[in-house]
C-alpha cells in the first residue's frame, strides 16, 4: 500500500471512530423509541382489529359499544390500564399526536414511521366521527370507571358496563367539544395534502363541535357525573375553547374570525392571566400561549400584537420556569436530584413529555426566526433549551439514578409488571377461555412474575421525587401508562434522531 492509500485509510478510521463515539456516548436509539412510541398505540386499540394490526397479543374488543344507545361507538383507544373510553384524555392525545406530525412530518418519514403515526391519529379521528352523531351531540364517554375499577380483565372479555354518556345542549360539555374539536382541526391539517376529502370532513366537524362547545357552555363534568373521579375538569373550559379557536385558525387557512375569538377572549378567557406551570390533557392554557406567540410576527395591527405579546409573554414564563431561569425558586419547575422535571406524584411523566415537546417546538421557532428566549435570569439561545428537552427525554430512556427505561420495551431494563389489564393477562390468541373479574385478580393482578405481553412504546408514571421508582403492579401512581404520556414524544423522538444525525454528517463532512 503506498503512502497515499495510507493516509486515506486512517483518515477514514479517524472518522469512523467520531462517529462511533459520538453514538456511543449518546448511547439512545431515537429511531427506535419513535417506532416503539407508535406501536403502543395498537395496543390501545378499541374495536374490531386491522389485517396489518402489529400488536398480535391484542384482539377485537368492545364491538357492541354504543348498541344499548343506538349509536356505532365502536373504535377509539382505551386510555391507559383500564377500558373505559374517555374522551377528553382521548382527544388531547389525537391533538398532540397531529401536532406532533404537523411540526416534524419529514423527520418521521424520513425515519419510515409517517404511515404508522397517520394511522394512529386517524384511529382516534375515525371515532370522534362517529361520536359527534349530530351537530350539538357528542358522546364522552363508553363504560365506567367504577365498575371497571372493579374487574380485572382482558378487554377482549369484557363484561363491565358499556354505558355511553353523551353532552348536547341541555347537558354541555365546552371542555370536551373543544379539545376534540382541536383534535379534528389539527388532524384535518395532517391530512390535508394526501386525504384531502378526509381533510374536510374532519375540519367541517371541527367547526361544529366549536360553535356546538361555544354556543352551550359548561363543564363536561357537571354534565356526566361519573368522569368526575377519573377525568375531572379542573381547568373549566375555557382554555379548551382558546385552543380549539387557534387550531381552527390554522386548519382554515387563518380564517380572521378564529384569530378574533383568541384575541377577544384573551383577558375575559384567562389567556393572558393565567401563568401555568403544567400542561396536560386538562389545561391547555400553555399550549394557547406558545401556539399564540408563533403568530406574533405576522401579527396585522396594534391591538393584535399588543395581546399576542402578551400570550407570548406567558409562554416564555413557562418555559423559563422549566429551564429554571425564573428569578423566584418557587416560580421554576422542580426537578429531582437526577434531573426530571416533577410537577405532582401521580403519573409525573405525563408532564415531562408535554414540557418536552413544547420545549423542542420552540427551540426550532426561536431558531428559524433567529430568536432567543429572554427568561429573568438571562437569555436562553434556542440551542440550549433543546439541549435541555433532550436531557429529558434521555432520562426517560435510561439516563436516570435506576439506569431504567420508562419507555416499556426500550432498552435492556425497562418495567415488566406495567399496571395494564390486557398485558398482564395471558393473550387471547394464545389462551381464548374466559377469564372473568375476580378470576382475572385472583390470578393475575398479584402475581410477581413480569406481565406475559410487554406494552412496548407505553411511558409509565415514572419515578418519585427522589429518582426511585418500584415495578410493581399494584403500585398504579409509577406503573401505569397512558395514551396522552407518549403521544408528545413521537414528534420530540424524530426531532431528536434529526439532531442526532446531522451531527453525525456535519463531522464527517469535516474531515
Amino acid at each position: 500500500m503506498d503512502e497515499q492509500s495510507k493516509l486515506s485509510l486512517h483518515h477514514c478510521c479517524l472518522i469512523l471512530f467520531s462517529v462511533l463515539t459520538i453514538s456511543s456516548t449518546t448511547a439512545f436509539d431515537y429511531g427506535d423509541a419513535l417506532m416503539k412510541s407508535l406501536l403502543y398505540f395498537e395496543s390501545q386499540r378499541s374495536g374490531r382489529l386491522p389485517y396489518n394490526q402489529r400488536v398480535t397479543w391484542r384482539d377485537h374488543s368492545g364491538l357492541t359499544d354504543g348498541l344499548e344507545q343506538g349509536v356505532d361507538l365502536v373504535g377509539g383507544y382505551y386510555d391507559a390500564g383500564d377500558h373505559v373510553k374517555f374522551g377528553l384524555p382521548m382527544a388531547f392525545t389525537v391533538t398532540m399526536l397531529s401536532w406532533s406530525v404537523i411540526e416534524y412530518r419529514d423527520q418521521i418519514a424520513d425515519a419510515g414511521e409517517l404511515e404508522h403515526a397517520l394511522e394512529a391519529i386517524k384511529w382516534g379521528t375515525d371515532y370522534f366521527i362517529k361520536a359527534h352523531a349530530s351537530p350539538n351531540v357528542l358522546w364522552a364517554e363508553v363504560g365506567d370507571g367504577d365498575t371497571d375499577h372493579y374487574c380485572w380483565q382482558r378487554p377482549e372479555d369484557m363484561t363491565t358496563s358499556r354505558q355511553a354518556y353523551k353532552i348536547d345542549e341541555k347537558n354541555p360539555g365546552s371542555d370536551l367539544a373543544g379539545e376534540t374539536a382541536a383534535a379534528m382541526a389539527a388532524a384535518s391539517i395532517v391530512f390535508k395534502k394526501t386525504n384531502p376529502h378526509y381533510s374536510h370532513l374532519l375540519l367541517y366537524h371541527a367547526q361544529e363541535l366549536f360553535e356546538f362547545g361555544d354556543k352551550y357552555r359548561g363543564k363536561y363534568d357537571g354534565s356526566i357525573g361519573v368522569v368526575k373521579s377519573y377525568y375531572a375538569s379542573v381547568s373549566g373550559f375555557m382554555d379548551e375553547l382558546l385552543w380549539a379557536a387557534l387550531w381552527l385558525y390554522e386548519a382554515t387557512d387563518k380564517e380572521d374570525y378564529y384569530l378574533k375569538y383568541v384575541i377577544n377572549k384573551a383577558h375575559c378567557f384567562g389567556g393572558i392571566g393565567w401563568a401555568i406551570s403544567e400542561f396536560s390533557w386538562d389545561v391547555k392554557y400553555v399550549g394557547v400561549q406558545v401556539l399564540a406567540s408563533m403568530l406574533l410576527e405576522k401579527a396585522k395591527h396594534g391591538h393584535e400584537g399588543h395581546v399576542l405579546k402578551q400570550y407570548r409573554s406567558k409562554a416564555e414564563y413557562y418555559l423559563c420556569s422549566c429551564l429554571n431561569k425564573n428569578n423566584a425558586t418557587g416560580d421554576n419547575v422542580e426537578r429531582t436530584p437526577g434531573g426530571l422535571l416533577y410537577i405532582r406524584q401521580w403519573n409525573n411523566m405525563q408532564y415531562v413529555s408535554t414540557a418536552t415537546f413544547l420545549l423542542t417546538v420552540y427551540s426550532d421557532f426561536l431558531r428559524n426566526s433567529s430568536q432567543h428566549l429572554r427568561c429573568p435570569t438571562g437569555t436562553i439561545d434556542p440551542e440550549e433549551i433543546l439541549s435541555f428537552a433532550k436531557s429529558q427525554v434521555d432520562y426517560i430512556l435510561g439516563s436516570n439514578p435506576m439506569n431504567m427505561s420508562y419507555l416499556v420495551g426500550y432498552g435492556s431494563k425497562y418495567p415488566i409488571r406495567v399496571h395494564h389489564r390486557g398485558a398482564s393477562i395471558v393473550s387471547y390468541r394464545e389462551k381464548k377461555g374466559f377469564i372473568g373479574c375476580t378470576q382475572g385478580y385472583d390470578n393475575w393482578y398479584s402475581r410477581v412474575e413480569p406481565n406475559p405481553n410487554v406494552l412496548v412504546g407505553a411511558l409509565v408514571g415514572g419515578p418519585d421525587c427522589r429518582d426511585n421508582f418500584m415495578d410493581q403492579r399494584d403500585n398504579y401512581m409509577q406503573t401505569e401508562a397512558c395514551t396522552y404520556n407518549t403521544a408528545p414524544l413521537v414528534g420530540v423522538f424524530a426531532r431528536l434522531l434529526q439532531l442526532e444525525e446531522n451531527l453525525e454528517v456535519e463531522l464527517v463532512a469535516s474531515y
